[in-house]
């Protein structure tokens, strides 16, 4: 084996698979149990790890948690939003840093990437949504590892998310995501799903 060579990772176990993928769902409703700080910390630090154009890391989390952040979240929701919201033990805000680029010195060192953005605001605007969108993904999954259920979202006023959560900020949000642990209650029917040779090609 050449010293470029790395061992294959193994995939991973198809219970593995089904809690990622194939039996996860999109939860509307959470046991009344509680998901610990330490455990967002762990959350943390798996999404952290996920790869972004020029490891730019644009996203932000606002985790609501208490009893006095979820009224100020309320009025923020559309009406079928309020009772699922209200129930999880966690509402992810995913926002996303319009000034991202500031912190490019630090996490991509070896150019001067910054100078790819100042200026250049349809860019800093594709990429911020582009990236914190992908997080928001590894996000989900990540969760999904840890045990927890998610309920990802829109449905909601952007001003008001924005005025309320992020005001005198450079971030804006992009989309919720409930977190704890799902009941049954609410849960539809599993939706359709397209198969291979209806939205891929190989060429």
């Amino acid at each position: 084996m050449s010293e470029q060579s790395k061992k294959h990772a193994e995939p991973l176990s198809q219970d593995a698979l089904d809690t990622l993928f194939n039996e996860a769902r999109t939860y509307n409703d959470f046991e009344d149990t509680e998901v610990s700080d330490e455990l967002l910390h762990k959350l943390h630090d798996l999404v952290k790890m996920g790869p972004t154009s020029a490891n730019c890391c644009p996203m932000r989390v606002v985790f609501v948690k208490s009893d006095e952040a979820k009224e100020k979240l309320k009025p923020c929701l559309m009406e079928g939003n309020v009772d699922k919201t209200m129930s999880a033990p966690v509402c992810a805000i995913i926002g996303m840093n319009m000034e991202f680029y500031e912190e490019l010195p630090k996490l991509f060192p070896h150019t001067d990437a910054k100078s790819w953005f100042v200026g250049n605001d349809k860019f800093i605007e594709s990429t911020a949504f582009r990236n914190s969108s992908l997080q928001g993904g590894y996000f989900i999954m990540a969760a999904r590892a840890l045990g927890l259920d998610c309920g990802p979202m829109s449905g909601f006023s952007p001003k008001k998310i924005n005025e309320t959560f992020f005001g005198g900020t450079k971030t804006k949000v992009n989309f919720l995501c409930n977190l704890g642990y799902g009941t049954e209650k609410d849960l539809f029917p599993r939706s359709p799903r397209f198969d291979f040779d209806d939205v891929n090609s190989i060429i």
